[in-house]
């Protein structure tokens, strides 16, 4: 007996390793010590000098069960940019700016090639927001997952000085709310989606006029990364009074987060367009607009408050790094929450 008969393949995992580290090089920071391989990834906070009083920010997150459905189609290079994606994205809410990244694979079985796309997908997204990929872990865990499965999460840091943090506790009544297009359903309410359409590959096959696209491919599309938006408005000088990334929740949980006591926010529906994929999961599942509103984030990954005078400004800033903003709403006195109008 030995352990690749008690299902562990070590060999396979060195054949894993070697398969990404060319991707891994490609998220490297000028801050990043050593090389893949070590027992801990070391990140220089030399930089962390010129702030005044440098604050850590962290996020934690999975892809949850959208991971069905690169199973059901055996496309795995994608979901990492998802598991950047939700963690990053909360960082850079807060104002930070992502430094680096790990993340963490449970598989039944390593499948070397397999292993490899997944984190082609976490360098992509690590790629897109600037931050270094620095360790990570693939765990082969036979008997207690079906080995054609896997999960994915991750573990994003960044910095911000105090100054630039972005707290919500100056959002005032009259404030504008801009919201940043997202790039479809991003990374929840998947166990909701399962329900209504027939997960077989059959279905995520089929071509739908409305998508411009298989349905699995519109669903498998990754979740975008706002740190460059953010930066942009940074640079420009900015301040981003309130922010929130339309996450698990939707619009009515999320919103409200980055509101003081006696604000409310007004979303107004016909602000922007709602994309195909929302219309089409809400006929075939009959569901409520109010459960929409509520689970998914409907065309909106990120949702921010500024100052009237600013809302010309920042939506050129945001429309130079090539994202699509919208002005939705504004903010006025009342009870903290959110009312979709």
């Amino acid at each position: 007996m030995d352990y690749r008969k008690a299902g562990v393949d070590i060999e396979a995992g060195y054949r894993s390793v070697e398969l990404m580290k060319e991707y891994v090089k490609e998220t490297m920071r000028p801050e990043v010590m050593g090389g893949l391989g070590g027992f801990s990834g070391a990140f220089s906070l030399e930089a962390l000098k010129g702030m005044e009083k440098p604050v850590l920010l962290s996020g934690t997150d999975g892809v949850g069960t959208k991971i069905k459905l690169a199973f059901l189609l055996d496309k795995h290079d994608t979901v990492g940019i998802d598991c950047v994606a939700m963690c990053i994205n909360d960082v850079a809410c807060a104002g930070g700016e992502p430094l680096f990244f790990l993340d963490y694979i449970a598989c039944g079985k390593n499948y070397p090639e397999k292993i490899a796309a997944i984190v082609k997908g976490v360098a992509e997204g690590c790629k897109q927001a600037g931050a270094a990929l620095i360790g990570g872990e693939t765990a082969e865990h036979p008997g207690l997952m079906p080995e054609d499965e896997y999960d994915l999460a991750g573990f994003a840091v960044g910095v911000a000085d105090e100054k630039d943090l972005i707290t919500g506790a100056d959002v005032r009544a009259g404030d504008t709310l801009i919201g940043i297009a997202s790039s479809g359903v991003h990374s929840n309410g998947f166990s909701l989606i399962r329900k209504v359409f027939e997960m077989t590959k059959k279905s995520l096959d089929t071509w739908y006029d409305e998508l411009g696209s298989t349905l699995g491919e519109a669903l498998l599309t990754p979740t975008r990364i706002y740190v460059k938006a953010l930066r942009a408005l940074k640079d420009k000088g900015i301040r981003v009074k309130g922010c929130s990334h339309i996450t698990g929740g939707g619009f009515y949980e999320n919103i409200p987060r980055m509101l003081p006591e006696g604000i409310r926010a007004l979303v107004k529906k016909d602000s922007y367009q709602v994309p195909a994929i929302f219309r089409l999961l809400q006929e075939k599942g009959g569901i409520a607009e109010q459960m929409m509103y509520n689970t998914y984030n409907m065309g909106l990954g990120m949702v921010l408050a500024v100052d009237p005078s600013d809302a010309d400004q920042a939506l050129a800033a945001i429309r130079e790094v090539g994202e699509t903003p919208y002005i939705v709403g504004s903010c006025e006195a009342g009870e903290r929450g959110v009312v979709i109008c």
